[in-house]
């Protein structure tokens, strides 16, 4: 499952459970249409909490997603996560996909407040990684 939220920084992103190339796909077109109002610099933060790892098919889909975001104008993004695993996996692709200076990690299991540490770096630049 993923959702797309509007929000006054941006957009909020949420991924859930198992995610297939098929529905990264639905994901990267309905994100098309929301970024056609997105304004010339925007944030965004992921929720990645209950994600599982996505599959090789998944993750090129993944990466197509980052791309579009970046390209449409995102400055920053921070990523919520609760697994080491989806961590790694994530940073991975941020690398392969250009965007890996302007994400941050949050792990939620180590970091109070996750979304407002998220929140921090997209709107201040408070980078989660310095404190």
């Amino acid at each position: 499952m993923y959702k797309i939220e509007k929000k006054p920084w941006g957009y909020k992103l949420t991924f859930e459970g198992v995610l297939s190339a098929e529905e990264m796909k639905k994901w990267v077109e309905e994100s098309k249409k929301a970024l056609l109002t997105a304004p010339s610099k925007f944030g965004v933060m992921v929720d990645m909490r209950n994600l599982k790892p996505l599959s090789p098919e998944a993750k090129t889909v993944m990466e197509e997603g980052q791309k579009l975001y970046k390209t449409k104008g995102m400055e920053r993004s921070a990523v919520i996560l609760s697994s080491a695993v989806l961590t790694l996996q994530f940073k991975k692709i941020a690398q392969e996909s250009g965007i890996y200076q302007w994400e941050r990690y949050i792990d939620a299991g180590k970091v109070p407040n996750a979304e407002k540490t998220a929140e921090a770096w997209i709107t201040n630049g408070v980078d989660p990684d310095r404190k």
